[in-house]
């Protein structure tokens, strides 16, 4: 069983939907977490494994669901066809030479924290045959292509400023961070981890 607060980017679960039925899920984007006087809900957008369609779920904090079970494959990124959200990811099986195609849009947040040029093993995640979504190392490491200028002296990472990284999403870093800095990114939420060394 898994509590709402193991569920990351790539992890599959069942969700009873509003007829009691059990939907098989993938966590395609971690979105906000809310607490108020029931405690805290997280908010995730997700992905049915069946229907291929997106929707957005609030989780309560300290409810289990049952994961799906995936089976997964070791692959690498070989290349990208086409460009942003309709962007086709390219992977190949390093031992059978396999490849398997994966929309932009079906791996969510994980499409801007890889490219070909990386060279780390990608795990994909299979329901029933098909590919559904690939699971990576937790931290990755990217270069800033744009940020507003670093402030000198504040070093304590509590204010953050948004960034673009060289794959083209935007992630938040703390003030003093400047351009063409390599930083290490968590990849379950997109949080920054440290500067790269």
């Amino acid at each position: 069983m898994l509590m709402t607060s193991e569920l990351k980017v790539g992890t599959a679960f069942y969700y009873e939907n509003d007829k009691k039925v059990k939907e098989p899920l993938i966590v395609q984007k971690f979105l906000r977490q809310v607490s108020g006087r029931q405690g805290m809900t997280t908010f995730f957008r997700v992905q049915n494994l069946v229907t291929k369609s997106t929707m957005e779920v609030g989780l309560d904090a300290g409810v289990k669901f049952e994961e799906v079970e995936l089976d997964k494959r070791t692959t690498q990124l070989s290349y990208i066809e086409g460009e942003g959200a309709n962007a086709t990811f390219v992977f190949m099986d390093q031992d059978t030479y396999e490849q398997f195609e994966l929309p932009a849009e079906e791996l969510g947040d994980n499409a801007g924290y890889i490219t070909p040029e990386d060279e780390i093993p990608v795990e994909i995640t299979f329901f029933e045959g098909a590919p559904v979504g690939i699971v990576l190392p937790v931290n990755v490491t990217r270069t800033i292509t744009y940020c507003e200028p670093g402030v000198k002296g504040d070093t304590s990472g509590k204010s953050l400023k948004p960034a673009t990284l060289d794959t083209g999403i935007e992630v938040r870093v703390p003030l003093y961070i400047n351009n063409e800095e390599r930083i290490v990114i968590d990849t379950r939420d997109g949080s920054f981890v440290e500067r790269a060394k």
